[in-house]
């Protein structure tokens, strides 16, 4: 009997590129919209999980945000998504499905971290402010699912990824984080002839970037390959300033104009960047370049979102 593997988010940019990888090695994907299931609803998520009987599940459903949306809307990313990820996780266990893949986020991590930040590193400091609702949602979670492995033996593990990006990012302003904000008002930059952009903060943090179809061969891989109570790391290891990226973007836009860094505008953590080593020594590694992906998700929105350019 073949494996069925439920990917719970499908429709965001990592459960979209979860299923793509999936589906291209010829795997069996379970998906299901929002209209149909509602995973705040734990009776209806539980009742779901025991119909379709999923062999395995990855949970990639979160809702997300950058620095303001976190900052502004701490109940919705705290209570929403520990309602939707004890929903899943709880109906896993109830319905003996005995694997199930955990995603959470670098943000997880202490603001002032020792860098690149290890896993070992989980509570050892302070949260950085302007996430810490996300984080505390996404650690739980992490706790979660080693309390099931630990009670029940169960075979739930939890994968960290660095700073995404790529097709089906969130382009929204008010919402996006960094990199696709940035894609977005550099577009229009150019659209509108402006010859300043004005940037958040000083430009100065250091932040690691991978391709989201990376994270998804990750995700894959230790689907298939790790079976540990720790959480892992994926990360790209590959480290850039925020005034690098941005220029970049600029570049691969094809804006002439001057980046103006707002110092007075928060920066966030000043260094992120993650040691993925032990991800590594399994075998895997990201492909991507930085450069080729911001190119290639420039087209990507230029193709699916025409009409935001106008914005």
């Amino acid at each position: 009997m073949q494996d069925v593997i439920w990917i719970a988010g499908h429709r965001g940019m990592v459960g979209s590129a979860v299923v793509r990888a999936l589906e291209n090695e010829g795997r069996k994907v379970l998906t299901v919209s929002r209209q149909e299931l509602d995973l705040s609803d734990q009776d209806a998520v539980h009742a779901w999980v025991n119909k379709n009987k999923p062999t395995s599940i990855i949970f990639c459903a979160a809702k997300v945000g950058g620095i303001m949306a976190n900052d502004t809307q701490p109940v919705d990313f705290l209570y929403d998504n520990l309602c939707i990820q004890n929903n899943v996780i709880h109906a896993a266990h109830k319905a003996d499905v005995d694997r199930l893949v955990f995603l959470g986020s670098s943000c997880i991590y202490p603001k002032f971290a020792e860098q690149p930040i290890k896993e070992t590193s989980l509570l050892t400091g302070a949260l950085e402010p302007t996430n810490e609702w996300y984080a505390i949602a996404k650690i739980a979670g992490i706790k979660l699912c080693q309390a099931y492995m630990r009670q029940y033996g169960r075979k739930y593990v939890s994968v960290m990824p660095c700073n995404l990006y790529g097709p089906g990012d969130n382009f929204d302003l008010k919402t996006s984080h960094v990199l696709p904000a940035l894609i977005r008002k550099v577009l229009l930059a150019k659209t509108r002839g402006e010859e300043t952009l004005e940037v958040w903060g000083s430009g100065a943090p250091l932040r690691e970037f991978m391709h989201v179809d990376d994270l998804a061969a990750g995700v894959v891989f230790c689907h298939d390959n790790y079976f540990e109570y720790e959480h892992i790391n994926c990360g790209s290891e590959a480290e850039v300033t925020i005034r690098q990226l941005a220029e970049t973007i600029a570049s691969e836009v094809g804006f002439t104009g001057r980046l103006v860094f707002d110092a007075s505008k928060p920066d966030g953590t000043p260094r992120k960047v993650m040691d993925s080593h032990r991800l590594r020594d399994m075998g895997w590694s990201h492909k991507i370049e930085l450069r080729d992906g911001i190119r290639s998700t420039i087209e990507w929105f230029l193709k699916n979102a025409p009409a935001a350019q106008q914005v």
